[in-house]
């Protein structure tokens, strides 16, 4: 594949700006998408187990999907699913706009989550080639970039919401995969032109064969459990602040501490990697996510709850760069793609189980105990993944794994 960050601008911008604004635009859709979904389902008087479903609905094809559109992209290049993506995430989003209803919901859950996962697995091919120092630099930027989706995304979804009512909020989410859409069309000559069908053997390949190398399982395993952690709060925050009455916009200010402290740790983690490694920052993130996540149920100002949830959004947003390019480091031959789809598939996975799992429980035994639960499984992935960067240089694999032939 051709740099895809070359100096030639595209729509009269640095291709990286293109590339991460484009992520931004789909992001937004996704993170407010969640919350206008939520919260006009709760409005609807869908029931927790209902709103678990729902939420699911976001991740559930595309945890069957996302290694599959891995591979295909690695064979064919990314522009006819880029525009597939976009176009569905739009039209998924404007549904509850002609129609509230929790069938629209549902369709617009399911669009917007297969639309983001194509879009995501995409543009982080586009930005993995290079050396190790140019893609983590890439992968920061693109941090950022989502960053700041995940905190205006939220926000919007509130204030529309407050202001507009539930219907314009998916509105104005439809904007930005609308927009993506149309530069996708105006890019489309660049985006087949940085695609060099990679150089794969030509028998069928399995999804095991990547978890048999040991610095990608490692990093697999890492990503799922800070996902997770990640998702949680997004899932349990809106339900804990409905459950104590705050308004739309104060739910969605406290997300957006969350995705604000993102930004703020990834702007600084060109001064942090110099000093600490990736490893002991993905362990730190799990231990002290683990602590704050203890705290939540004992907490009811919402100032306190907006400062928890930005030290929250500070410990898990710092590890996101490293553990993308430690994918793309570790990756087979020919399949760096494919990784990006088994790191999307596994996150998606825990993005279905979780909300389901949680909204059935919460129904039984409350949200508060949930809390607890993800503070413990927290505790046992940094004990889990404890050996992550001690032995990865000398031995890389369990047993050595070629390249299916």
């Amino acid at each position: 594949m051709k740099q895809p960050t070359a100096s030639k601008p595209l729509l009269h911008l640095p291709a990286l700006v293109v590339w991460c604004l484009l992520m931004l635009l789909m992001h937004v859709s996704l993170a407010g998408g969640r919350v206008a979904v939520m919260l006009g389902a709760l409005s609807l008087g869908v029931s927790s187990a209902g709103v678990g479903m729902l939420i699911a609905a976001f991740a559930f094809l595309p945890m069957f999907l996302a290694v599959f559109t891995g591979r295909r992209m690695d064979k064919t290049g990314s522009y006819r699913l880029m525009w597939l993506a976009a176009l569905g995430c739009a039209l998924g989003a404007f549904m509850p706009w002609v129609w509230l209803h929790p069938a629209t919901l549902a369709v617009a859950a399911v669009a917007i989550g297969l639309g983001h996962m194509a879009f995501q697995i995409a543009i982080q091919g586009l930005l993995g080639d290079g050396d190790a120092a140019k893609r983590l630099r890439n992968y920061s930027w693109l941090a950022m970039a989502m960053a700041v989706s995940g905190f205006s995304g939220p926000l919007i979804a509130g204030l529309s919401i407050d202001y507009l009512g539930h219907r314009w909020a998916f509105f104005m989410l439809a904007l930005g995969p609308a927009f993506a859409f149309w530069a996708v069309c105006k890019l489309r000559a660049t985006i087949v032109g940085l695609h060099v069908p990679s150089e794969r053997p030509n028998t069928a390949s399995r999804m095991m064969d990547l978890f048999r190398v040991r610095p990608l399982r490692y990093a697999l395993l890492a990503n799922l459990l800070l996902s997770s952690a990640w998702d949680t709060h997004s899932f349990l925050v809106p339900l804990y602040g409905a459950q104590q009455g705050f308004s739309a916009t104060t739910i969605g200010a406290i997300l957006a501490a969350f995705a604000a402290a993102t930004f703020v740790v990834r702007m600084l983690l060109p001064f942090i990697q110099k000093w600490i490694k990736p490893w002991p920052m993905i362990h730190f993130a799990m231990i002290s996510a683990a602590g704050y996540f203890m705290l939540y149920p004992w907490i009811e100002n919402q100032w306190l709850l907006m400062g928890l949830s930005f030290l929250l959004g500070f410990s898990l947003g710092s590890t996101q760069p490293s553990i993308l390019s430690l994918l793309q480091q570790h990756a087979p031959p020919g399949r760096k793609v494919e990784a990006f789809g088994m790191r999307t598939a596994l996150v998606n996975g825990s993005q279905v189980s979780l909300p389901l799992g949680f909204g059935a429980l919460g129904t039984v035994i409350g949200i508060l105990p949930l809390f607890a639960v993800s503070s413990f499984a927290l505790a046992l992935g940094a004990w889990l993944t404890r050996r992550g960067g001690h032995d990865t240089a000398s031995a890389p694999t369990d047993r050595e794994v070629m390249p299916p032939k």
